[in-house]
């Protein structure tokens, strides 16, 4: 009788093994996977998405989530709409593609102001203030970029007009070396690239973007309409795992510094001040704001994106997505 009561016993534990088993390989199965791109790889307003895929976050919202990094914004929507990638994050003033037909919608605002862009110039040149860029050379990603339009506004808000100072559309490294030449005099880059040039005696930070660009977005999370129309709930599932790793980076601190370290290839020096300057900017919620948006419409004029400002700018955005 013993030996039966054993036998049993082992019979109902094995089978409560096989059927977690069974479980587990349902919900691995169960993962959804989802295209992700990033307009470039080395800012850390795209970090939440790496820091989301390695501490599982997504995936306990059923996503497998495939990251791939675009050499800038106008690539990204290239691929969104041809059916490369399903979600997008990349720059605000993107939202003009919509205006003019682009097959995608703004699902959330991650990040405001532009805080993590900065106006680098020579060490030891000639600009001192701002008041000395009247008429000189800034190195930009492109004349009808993010990096463009700041560059352009902060030349408007001097008083010089929109075309005070000349614009130079070439990658961060070559403007980095056209400064130590001379051919340009500064240039417009990401907050690590400039503490990196700092560190290096390269180049000096002269003021940052996000004193001077208040009510803005400066990213966007979009949507391919085709994905919004088959599966939605993907589209929900995929912010509420990117305000989820949100919480999480800003609750933790030293896990989100090292994925930044790892993914930027930064040393701790440049990721871990980084991190506090940027991590309040990071939207927790996700909702458009009026007087940013208002800002965006104008940039498109200024890139030359659009002839005149779009009448309705909620026409291309969405709140349905967001986490309730």
């Amino acid at each position: 009788m013993m030996i039966c009561r054993f036998n049993r016993r082992s019979v109902i534990a094995a089978a409560c093994l096989a059927g977690l088993a069974l479980l587990a390989g349902s919900q691995a199965s169960a993962q959804e996977k989802l295209r992700v791109g990033k307009a470039v790889a080395e800012a850390f307003a795209f970090v939440p998405l790496d820091v989301g895929v390695r501490q599982g976050i997504f995936k306990r919202h059923g996503l497998d989530v495939e990251i791939t990094s675009f050499g800038g914004g106008a690539r990204l929507q290239q691929a969104l709409a041809a059916d490369s990638i399903d979600i997008g994050v990349s720059a605000g003033p993107e939202l003009a593609l919509l205006e003019r037909g682009a097959p995608v919608k703004g699902v959330a605002m991650p990040f405001g102001p532009p805080v993590y862009l900065m106006l680098l110039v020579r060490p030891d040149g000639p600009i001192r203030t701002t008041a000395d860029l009247k008429g000189r050379k800034i190195g930009v990603s492109s004349a009808r970029s993010l990096t463009g339009w700041l560059a352009v506004e902060l030349s408007r808000q001097q008083g010089w007009g929109a075309r005070g100072i000349e614009l130079v559309g070439s990658p961060p490294r070559t403007s980095l070396a056209s400064i130590k030449t001379g051919q340009i005099d500064g240039m417009v880059t990401d907050i690590t690239f400039a503490l990196r040039a700092e560190q290096a005696g390269e180049g000096r930070i002269l003021l940052g973007f996000g004193d001077l660009v208040r009510d803005f977005h400066t990213h966007i999370i979009y949507a391919a309409n085709k994905l919004i129309a088959a599966k939605p709930d993907a589209v929900r599932r995929f912010n509420a795992g990117w305000f989820d790793t949100i919480a999480f980076m800003r609750a933790n601190k030293a896990e989100a510094v090292k994925v930044a370290m790892a993914v930027l290839e930064l040393p701790e020096e440049i990721a871990s001040p980084t991190y506090d300057k940027l991590m309040p900017v990071f939207s927790t919620d996700g909702k458009f704001d009026d007087k940013a948006l208002a800002t965006l419409s104008r940039s498109f004029v200024d890139l030359e994106l659009l002839p005149t400002e779009p009448k309705d700018m909620r026409r291309h955005i969405t709140q349905e997505f967001l986490p309730k």
